[in-house]
């Protein structure tokens, strides 16, 4: 079995599942290829750097004035369909397509044209909608009908004008044309967005996200030491970018309400943020090592995801794999891992309730071994492996 996989980065955020599933095919006696424009991949995978540097950012440029986003890099999607060509394979995943990086319309002519099988991963909403990737913060439904006078157009992929509409057509048009595609909603919550949506019949699956338990695990740390915090009670919030739908003004609030033993560590800050957060929250940077983010997981006491918009929410499975019980909020995916015992599920930007929350968790803690036991479903080799289950059952591979 061949499967070549495209994806907009190749190492980090979603190039991290591609890269695992890879490796799992790979491992397997099977050859997989992966295609990708940012960041790099290991040695070990085979891949291909779509386009260049350049090509980036003059899309992304192009994109902003005419909120034409996948509509260009032409040539560098050409020179992608050459290696597919290549490669000869018998299935082609996708992942985001989004990022500027590529053209979607000559992608899907050439699938269109070559009846090769498709199976296509959507980390996001934006293969739905005119222009945004996400929309639940304010509620906006427009996509079930009509993507028109967009009110996310600063948001990415940001944009000077609203062509949300015909987007939204051109969409429709082409990713339903394809007769031989399979989508995978990576949570329960955008599996049922998308059956409101004009994919909707379109076969579907979903396949959750999975983590490393290898990597994520209770984890030895000086964290508390350095920042002296020994007796304090840490409320954890990790983003790898901090904006509006991730929650920080959420944390800026419940630090007004809050005293010592309860300290607040913020993970993912930039320069910026960092200045002018009160003083009694510790912000941090984003880190690169997955070890020395276990180790901040595992020494905290309690995780709070107050995101508003997560097709998933990875974080709240890797901080229970690591011991730490979750707070998150009633929204999209999030509720999706918490059950009785590992956390608690409270509404959107009610700080005063995540603060009651963490006062019952100081309480009544669980245990750092059921909270283990609890991410054992999410073991990406377990998840990862319903994956090639699936190429088989489209390509009729019974082996």
């Amino acid at each position: 079995m061949r499967v070549y996989s495209i994806n907009s980065f190749g190492n980090l955020s979603t190039g991290t599942i591609a890269v695992d599933i890879a490796r799992l095919l790979n491992r397997t006696g099977h050859q997989a290829r992966l295609a990708y424009a940012r960041g790099k991949v290991a040695e070990d995978i085979s891949s291909y750097r779509i386009g260049s540097t350049v090509d980036l950012y003059l899309h992304a440029g192009l994109s902003r004035i005419t909120d034409r986003t996948g509509g260009f890099s032409t040539h560098a999607t050409h020179a992608l369909l050459h290696d597919i060509q290549a490669f000869r394979p018998d299935l082609i995943h996708l992942h985001n397509l989004h990022g500027y990086y590529l053209n979607y319309e000559v992608l899907f002519r050439y699938l269109q044209k070559s009846m090769i099988p498709v199976v296509w991963t959507l980390h996001d909403c934006w293969s739905y909608t005119g222009h945004c990737c996400y929309y639940s913060r304010n509620g906006c439904q427009k996509w079930q009908n009509e993507c028109r006078d967009c009110q996310y157009l600063g948001s990415y992929p940001a944009s000077m004008v609203d062509h949300s509409r015909q987007n939204y057509h051109r969409k429709r048009a082409l990713f339903c044309s394809l007769k031989n595609m399979v989508l995978v909603p990576v949570s329960y919550w955008l599996g049922n967005e998308l059956k409101q949506s004009f994919l909707k019949e379109i076969p579907s699956v979903v396949i959750q996200n999975g983590i490393d338990l290898d990597v994520f695990k209770p984890t030895p740390s000086e964290f508390r030491k350095r920042y002296d915090l020994e007796q304090a009670v840490i409320i954890l919030g990790v983003a790898s970018t901090w904006d509006e739908r991730k929650g920080l003004q959420d944390f800026i609030e419940l630090s007004k309400i809050i005293a010592p033993p309860l300290q607040i560590v913020l993970v993912g800050l930039d320069d910026r943020q960092r200045r002018q957060l009160p003083g009694n929250i510790i912000g941090l940077p984003r880190t690169s090592s997955v070890q020395e983010l276990a180790g901040l997981y595992s020494t905290a006491d309690v995780y709070v995801n107050a995101s508003v918009e997560e097709t998933f929410g990875l974080p709240t499975v890797e901080a229970m794999a690591c011991g730490t019980p979750s707070i998150v909020y009633r929204a999209t995916a999030l509720p999706e891992v918490i059950s009785p015992g590992n956390g608690f599920v409270v509404e959107p930007h009610d700080v005063l309730g995540v603060k009651h929350r963490v006062l019952e968790l100081m309480d009544k803690m669980p245990t750092a071994e059921s909270l283990r036991e609890c991410s054992r479903q999410y073991d990406k080799n377990v998840k990862y492996e319903a994956y090639l289950q699936l190429y088989k059952q489209i390509l009729g591979d019974g082996s």
